[in-house]
């Protein structure tokens, strides 16, 4: 640290500043070591990868793009004292921090410094093992423009001309023809631009079909060079005119490019469908009926306790609630595929939560019993009984009958015992399906209100034992004021999706690609990190809930 830089930082901020703060308490979660691998030795020295993963834990903090941040870099006293730079220091090109992402996303390092600064955390007490957690996914948009299939097909094109235009300029020019192609595929394919009639937009898609083919034929053909084929932009406009178009013969004998239905032709499922050529890993996804996006999906996991812990915490010295986990997908996965891998890594890191709070995303009680196996209490509702009975609150549900493991038998409401206990795999998950006798519930007087089966017996299916019971259990105790009281917990994991959205923009992708996207939402979690370790160490007490002046009022009428 240069003597100059911290004698004026410290005389501009008598109170210090967050940029200050993280400097003098975690100095040694910055360090070069863990990017070894991606940087050499040989070469004109460039900037430390320490300096420039704080730059971008800061750039963060404060919602900057690269030239703001290099700039602060300069401007900015307190900056200067974090990085130890001169105060006469001239900063770096904004570009430095664009090539050092790109290493750290090559070289698989997003989550260096989360993981570095989450482990400082744990070994200083401010978070460990068996307390509580909560999780909670939230939409991510891509930083790419939303395209229908039909401006896909166009912009693919486009895309691959544009590649190619770059790196094979004479082979190009050798197989359309340019003045032809510029003009129709010169400016970016708009929506708006394109003909309304639907008998005009078939007649364009068969000619972004017709193109289409036309370069991915000529970039395969045996005469072309062998790296041309090679060009990611062709390999894409390849997968989109497979997803997009078949081709077939007509009773002439004539090729005939054909658009896919959705009903009839085999569009590709979601999770596979390319949404853009500029962004292979964006993907389309909806929740509910008005959320509806092209992009990602990022889960964040952090501590938490009960209002009663927290009150006795603020006596004994609170712990700020951290974020422990931060996983991002793309947009198409479940928020429970996820739940595994994140007790996974919590456990590997020794961070294992005692409860953990998880939006009900109704997970399958395979998951809720592997993870009480480990030592994990799964706080969240599971999906109830979806027999008709316990739909319809008549009948007999699966909760009527009296179940004997050991002897493999069931007993019905009316008291009969099952005649059939067969094991066998559904949708790949093992079950027991139980069998009455046909002459059993034949005359049993209450047969309307336990089967309407065509076979005229009754049959259930059940998980086995452990997992049964775990269900079981679970599903009565979600039904108690108590339990809805204790899963209140879960909702403040909102405000940190809301904290997160505001200070780093969490919800909209700064950069494409899902590695990318990764770095970011790690970057944006140790940004939260800094941000509360900041208010907690200067003692800043939590914002109060805002109430309306209108509750105010009525408040002040009612007490």
């Amino acid at each position: 640290m240069p003597e100059q830089t911290a004698a004026v930082a410290r005389a501009a901020f008598p109170k210090g500043s967050l940029p200050i703060r993280v400097r003098d308490r975690l100095a040694e979660v910055f360090a070069d070591e863990p990017f070894t691998g991606a940087f050499g030795v040989r070469g004109a020295p460039g900037m430390a990868p320490a300096v420039l993963s704080l730059v971008t834990v800061l750039q963060f903090a404060e919602n900057l793009t690269d030239r703001q941040a290099a700039a602060m870099a300069v401007r900015a006293i307190d900056w200067k004292y974090a990085i130890g730079a001169e105060l006469t220091d001239t900063g770096f090109d904004p570009s430095v921090l664009a090539r050092f992402r790109a290493r750290l996303a090559e070289h698989g390092l997003e989550r260096v410094v989360f993981d570095r600064l989450v482990d400082h955390c744990r070994d200083a007490g401010l978070v460990g093992a068996g307390g509580k957690q909560r999780t909670d996914a939230t939409h991510v948009i891509s930083a790419v423009r939303d395209l229908n299939r039909l401006e896909l097909a166009g912009e693919s094109v486009r895309a691959a001309l544009e590649a190619l235009a770059v790196a094979a300029p004479v082979w190009l020019a050798d197989k359309i023809d340019v003045a032809e192609f510029a003009h129709r595929y010169g400016p970016r394919v708009n929506g708006w631009t394109m003909p309304s009639s639907k008998t005009k937009k078939d007649r364009l898609a068969q000619v972004f079909a017709q193109d289409g083919y036309a370069i991915v034929r000529a970039a395969y053909d045996a005469a072309a060079p062998t790296w041309i084929r090679d060009v990611e932009a062709v390999q894409i406009l390849r997968q989109v005119l497979v997803q997009t178009y078949y081709v077939c013969t007509d009773t002439r004998g004539r090729e005939v490019i054909v658009k896919r239905d959705a009903d009839d032709e085999g569009v590709p499922p979601g999770r596979r469908r390319l949404a853009s050529p500029y962004d292979t890993d964006a993907r389309w996804a909806a929740k509910g009926e008005d959320l509806f996006w092209c992009g990602y999906k990022v889960h964040l996991t952090e501590s938490c306790d009960t209002p009663a812990e927290a009150e006795a915490g603020r006596r004994a010295g609170p712990r700020p609630h951290l974020i422990t986990d931060v996983h991002t997908t793309d947009a198409t996965v479940p928020d429970v595929k996820a739940t595994a891998g994140i007790q996974q890594r919590l456990a590997e890191r020794d961070l294992a939560p005692g409860e953990h709070y998880l939006d009900s995303g109704y997970p399958s009680a395979d998951l809720v019993t592997a993870a009480a196996k480990n030592g994990i209490a799964m706080v969240t509702p599971l999906l109830a009984d979806h027999s008709p009975q316990a739909r319809a609150a008549e009948g007999f549900a699966k909760s009527a009958f009296r179940i004997d493991w050991r002897t493999r038998t069931v007993r019905c409401p009316e008291g009969h015992a099952s005649t059939g206990w067969h094991p066998v795999t559904q949708h790949g998950r093992d079950a027991i399906v139980i069998e009455f006798a046909k002459s059993d519930c034949g005359s049993c007087p209450v047969k309307e209100r336990c089967t309407s089966a065509a076979r005229g017996n009754r049959m259930l299916t059940l998980r086995p034992k452990e997992i049964h019971e775990t269900t079981a259990r679970a599903r009565t105790e979600q039904d108690t004021p108590a339990w809805r009281t204790k899963y209140a917990l879960r909702a403040g994991i909102e405000g940190t999706v809301n904290q997160a959205l505001d200070v780093t923009g969490l919800r909209r992708a700064r950069y494409r690609g899902l590695p990318k996207v990764r770095l970011q939402h790690a970057f944006s979690a140790a940004a939260i990190n800094v941000v509360r370790l900041d208010a907690y160490w200067s003692d800043q007490p939590l914002r109060p809930v805002r109430t309306s002046r209108l509750e105010r009022l009525a408040y002040r009428l009612t007490a």
